[in-house]
Order: structure tokens, then C-alpha cells, then sequence
């Protein structure tokens, strides 16, 4: 009998895991660029006690949590700061105090000291890994390599300034996944380089991939399991008990 209640409650502890997956998805349905994260299926192990297998089973993590890479919407803005990337591809960041990554956030932004940055106050870096810098800038364009022109404010009207490109690059072959800081990487392997084979778009902002509809189909889902289960468990208590009484002796 205690073995089905070890299985019910390893059951709730995994649906525990997806509702906090699910509540992360939700949480991020506005921020741009923003790639869903999935449910990590993992592998049963039978418990083992004293060196002999045990009939309990238990459900383990089958390496990282991947994420959902598809696209999300591409809205036109019309902003000079809102680029995206069409179709594949991946901009480099610089997050504060931790190792490059990758990102699809567009959402531009110049810092007072003319650092260049994202909505998330992540860098953005050029094909030698570097903070992009600009001076004060009149207007602004970034052409579909990346490669931004700008019109500085102590400069005459209309006079254009070849600046910095924006470093992108479409990882063939490469398995990305999303570290403890959520940052998209290549796991141990290092990040791919530049290549700049990715199209960029300006006043164009990328939405989050997230299905709201799908999410919360899949909440009412999670919500009916968690009950089966709790169910599961007070049947489990009632045939126990059923059982103590059959044993006991009459009075």
C-alpha cells in the first residue's frame, strides 16, 4: 500500500515542477524575444536500499531543461531602437557580471555613457565579443547585416557615421539550452562565433513565443492530475485502514 502513495506523491512533486515551469511561461508572455521553457520528461529509477532494488520507482531529471526555439510574432513598431531578427538567428549579450550569451531581445535602448543595451540592461556586443559604445546619435539605422549608421549630434545634418555591427549568428549543428541564470548557451561547449548570417530587421520588436491558450489548457490539465492523485492517495488510505480492521482481532 505504501507503494502507492510513493507513487502519488512522486506524481504531485513532478506536477509541482511543470506548474512552476508553466508560472515562469506566463510570467514572461510580454517580454520580448522571450523563449517558453519545457517540461524536462526525465527517466524512472527504481530506489535502492541497502543494495538491493526496491520496488519504488521515483522519476529523475534527464539532463537540462531545453526550451521551445520557434519565432514568436514580429510586430512593426516603427521605433529606430526595435530591431529583430527574422527567422532563425540569435543576437550576443553581455549579461552584468556573467559570460556571453545568446538572445532574440531587441528592444534597444543608449545607457548615458552610450552603452548600447536590451530591455533586460544586457549589453549588447559586436562580432569581437565587445560592449557596443556610441556617442550621442541624432538618428539611428541598422541595415540587415547588423551594421548600425548613425547621425551624431555635434555633426552636421544628415552626415552618416559607419559604426559598430551588431554580432549575430545562426548556430547550425549546435545545442543550445538555457543555464541556471536563464541565459541561452551552448551548455560546456563554447558559444558559436559571429557569422553574421542572420537578417536583421529594424522597427520590428519580436514577442515572446509563449501560447498563452496553451499554457492554461494545459494549468486546468495539471490541476485535474494533482486531484487524481490526491484521490489516489485517501483511496489508499481508506483500503489500509479496511485492511487493519480485517485483521483485528474480534472483541
Amino acid at each position: 500500500m505504501d507503494r502507492l502513495i510513493h507513487t502519488a506523491l512522486n506524481s504531485l512533486a513532478n506536477l509541482r515542477d511543470t506548474r512552476v515551469i508553466q508560472a515562469q511561461n506566463l510570467a514572461n508572455q510580454t517580454v520580448p524575444g522571450f523563449r517558453r521553457d519545457l517540461t524536462n520528461e526525465g527517466d524512472a529509477r527504481f530506489l535502492k536500499a541497502m543494495d538491493v532494488a526496491s520496488a519504488r520507482a521515483f522519476q529523475t531529471e534527464r539532463g537540462p531543461h531545453l526550451f521551445f526555439a520557434a519565432p514568436g510574432l514580429l510586430n512593426q513598431t516603427g521605433e529606430p531602437m526595435d530591431v529583430a531578427i527574422a527567422e532563425e538567428g540569435w543576437f550576443f549579450v553581455q549579461p552584468e557580471g556573467g559570460e556571453p550569451a545568446l538572445s532574440r531581445r531587441g528592444d534597444l535602448r543608449l545607457t548615458a555613457d552610450g552603452r548600447l543595451q536590451n530591455g533586460a540592461g544586457e549589453a549588447m556586443l559586436d562580432p569581437a565579443m565587445q560592449p557596443i559604445e556610441l556617442p550621442p546619435v541624432r538618428a539611428l539605422i541598422v541595415d540587415e547585416t547588423g551594421r548600425i549608421l548613425y547621425e551624431p549630434q555635434d555633426g552636421p545634418p544628415g552626415q552618416q557615421v559607419e559604426g559598430p555591427l551588431l554580432a549575430t549568428t545562426i548556430p547550425d549543428g549546435v545545442t543550445l539550452r538555457k543555464d541556471p541564470d536563464g541565459q541561452i548557451r551552448a551548455g560546456d561547449e563554447p558559444l558559436p562565433p559571429p557569422d553574421q548570417r542572420a537578417r536583421v530587421l529594424q522597427g520590428v520588436l519580436e514577442g515572446s513565443n509563449v501560447n498563452t491558450m496553451e499554457e492554461l489548457v494545459s494549468s486546468i490539465e495539471l490541476q485535474r492530475a494533482f486531484e487524481l492523485n490526491l484521490r489516489m492517495i485517501s483511496s489508499a488510505k481508506e483500503l489500509d485502514e479496511s485492511g487493519a480492521r480485517l485483521l483485528r482481532p474480534p472483541e
